[in-house]
Protein backbone atom coordinates (compact mmCIF):
# COMPACT_ATOMS: atom_id res chain seq x y z
CA UNK A 1 0.00 0.00 0.00
CA UNK A 2 1.24 3.45 -0.88
CA UNK A 3 -0.26 6.80 0.04
CA UNK A 4 0.42 9.71 -2.30
CA UNK A 5 -0.47 13.32 -1.59
CA UNK A 6 -1.56 15.14 -4.74
CA UNK A 7 -2.18 18.82 -5.32
CA UNK A 8 -5.80 19.89 -5.63
CA UNK A 9 -5.25 20.56 -9.33
CA UNK A 10 -3.84 17.11 -10.05
CA UNK A 11 -6.54 15.48 -7.95
CA UNK A 12 -9.25 17.33 -9.89
CA UNK A 13 -7.73 16.36 -13.25
CA UNK A 14 -7.44 12.74 -12.17
CA UNK A 15 -11.04 12.71 -10.92
CA UNK A 16 -12.28 14.23 -14.17
CA UNK A 17 -10.33 11.71 -16.28
CA UNK A 18 -11.63 8.86 -14.17
CA UNK A 19 -15.25 9.99 -14.49
CA UNK A 20 -15.02 10.61 -18.23
CA UNK A 21 -13.40 7.25 -19.02
CA UNK A 22 -14.99 5.01 -16.40
CA UNK A 23 -11.61 3.77 -15.19
CA UNK A 24 -10.52 4.04 -11.56
CA UNK A 25 -8.07 6.76 -10.57
CA UNK A 26 -5.62 4.11 -9.41
CA UNK A 27 -5.38 2.82 -12.96
CA UNK A 28 -4.08 6.17 -14.18
CA UNK A 29 -1.71 6.58 -11.25
CA UNK A 30 -0.19 3.16 -12.00
CA UNK A 31 0.05 4.00 -15.72
CA UNK A 32 1.79 7.31 -15.01
CA UNK A 33 4.30 5.70 -12.67
CA UNK A 34 5.03 2.84 -15.07
CA UNK A 35 5.47 5.25 -17.99
CA UNK A 36 7.99 7.45 -16.18
CA UNK A 37 9.78 5.22 -13.68
CA UNK A 38 12.58 4.17 -16.07
CA UNK A 39 13.44 7.80 -16.82
CA UNK A 40 13.29 8.74 -13.15
CA UNK A 41 15.59 5.85 -12.21
CA UNK A 42 18.07 6.87 -14.90
CA UNK A 43 18.04 10.51 -13.85
CA UNK A 44 18.22 10.11 -10.09
CA UNK A 45 20.60 7.15 -10.04
CA UNK A 46 22.95 8.97 -12.44
CA UNK A 47 22.85 12.05 -10.21
CA UNK A 48 23.65 9.91 -7.16
CA UNK A 49 26.49 8.20 -9.04
CA UNK A 50 27.98 11.63 -9.87
CA UNK A 51 27.75 12.65 -6.21
CA UNK A 52 29.50 9.42 -5.21
CA UNK A 53 32.28 9.92 -7.78
CA UNK A 54 32.85 13.52 -6.72
CA UNK A 55 32.95 12.44 -3.06
CA UNK A 56 35.48 9.69 -3.82
CA UNK A 57 33.10 6.88 -2.86
CA UNK A 58 33.06 5.49 -6.40
CA UNK A 59 35.37 5.47 -9.39
CA UNK A 60 34.25 6.12 -12.97
CA UNK A 61 34.99 3.53 -15.64
CA UNK A 62 35.81 4.78 -19.13
CA UNK A 63 34.11 3.43 -22.23
CA UNK A 64 37.16 1.45 -23.41
CA UNK A 65 37.26 -0.42 -20.10
CA UNK A 66 33.53 -1.18 -20.23
CA UNK A 67 33.92 -2.51 -23.77
CA UNK A 68 36.89 -4.63 -22.70
CA UNK A 69 35.00 -6.09 -19.74
CA UNK A 70 32.01 -6.92 -21.93
CA UNK A 71 34.10 -8.34 -24.78
CA UNK A 72 33.00 -5.62 -27.17
CA UNK A 73 34.97 -3.52 -29.61
CA UNK A 74 37.46 -4.45 -32.23
CA UNK A 75 40.68 -4.18 -30.32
Amino acid sequence: MLAVRLSDEIQARLTRLSKETGRPKGYYVREAIAAHLDDMEDRYLAAQRLIDVRAGRSQPVDLAEVERRLGLGGG
